[in-house]
């Protein structure tokens, strides 16, 4: 674990997909039986959610460098799997995109993070969402993830009309929440969206679930840790002295 400076932050600001929910292993298990249903053998279905996410990740990042409309997040995720089940060269309809994708909203939490969320709210901090989700789908996935009762406040990048890490997105919320950037910890298990928050002004916490090196000296996180339970230990640990 390495530390900074966070005890004065006010409010904690999360990634959704990733950091609260288990994205790969939810979207892994959701599309286990399709491909059986499909006779598809050639990789394993985690290899092909990895192709889906990392496509989705790609397109929504020249959707933002584009500066034009903002699409929306189911959009860009059905073009994703459209694309990851043509290059499986797995036959499919557009009902069956649309399937995979509404999995998204239904994600269960890693197993640290309800616990944790609670610690951290009855320490007084005030808990956020900030997702590149798009709110009907941040709405389902909030309620199926059990967490809803622990939010303050759930935002959609849609907000600020760009996807993470556009700096527009992390002041967008500041401003929305009614703090100073610098008195928000933001807190994801994706090294860009630290790099994207730090860089706007924010505090950053790296939850380190899948042991990689964070890569980016020129932001480096405040605080990096194993897991959300760490976290919260850190926030409500009593202060020194």
């Amino acid at each position: 674990m390495s530390t900074g400076s966070i005890g004065d932050v006010k409010a904690a600001m999360f990634d959704f997909y990733g950091t609260v929910v288990d994205m790969q292993g939810g979207l892994t298990a959701a599309i286990t039986p399709y491909l059986a249903g499909k006779g598809y053998t050639e990789n394993p279905p985690g290899r092909l959610v990895t192709w889906w996410r990392r496509t989705h990740f790609e397109n929504s990042m020249i959707d933002a460098l584009l500066q034009r409309d903002h699409t929306p997040y189911r959009q860009i995720g059905f073009e994703a799997v459209d694309y990851t089940l043509e290059r499986a060269g797995i036959p499919h309809t557009d009902p069956e995109v649309h399937g995979l994708v509404s999995e998204i909203t239904r994600l269960d939490p890693f197993p640290d993070v309800v616990q944790a969320l609670a610690s951290m709210k009855a320490h007084g901090l005030r808990l956020c969402v900030l997702s590149n989700g798009d709110p009907d789908m941040l709405a389902a996935g909030v309620a199926f993830s059990g967490t809803g009762d622990l939010w303050d406040r759930v935002i959609s990048v849609a907000e600020a009309g760009a996807f993470k890490p556009h700096r527009a997105t992390y002041e967008t919320a500041a401003a929305l929440l009614g703090l100073g950037r610098d008195e928000i910890l933001f807190v994801a298990d994706h090294a860009f969206d630290c790099i994207g928050a730090k860089a706007a002004g924010l505090r950053t916490a790296f939850v380190d679930r899948r042991r990689r090196p964070f890569g980016n000296g020129r932001y480096p996180a405040d605080v990096t840790v194993a897991d959300m339970a760490e976290l919260a230990a850190l926030i409500t640990a009593p202060a020194p002295g």
